[in-house]
């Protein structure tokens, strides 16, 4: 799971496994596997960033290392 935030200002929290697109137009629009979109604050790198650092953790994870 990753922690973004809503045009709104609202925190969300997105299962990083279901995200199949992430657009930049001009906002962030994060476009899910089931088809919903929800648009956010963070830019289209921070995003990514947050999915990458989710997948370094879920590896960890399985490799038997130390979660924070």
């Amino acid at each position: 799971m990753i922690k973004t935030m809503r045009l709104n200002g609202k925190e969300l929290v997105i299962n990083a496994e279901l995200i199949q697109f992430v657009e930049r137009t001009p906002d962030t629009m994060i476009t899910l596997t089931s088809r919903e979109k929800v648009m956010v604050k963070d830019s289209v790198d921070e995003i990514i960033s947050k999915v990458i650092d989710y997948q370094r953790l879920i590896r960890r994870k399985a490799m038997g290392g130390k979660i924070k």
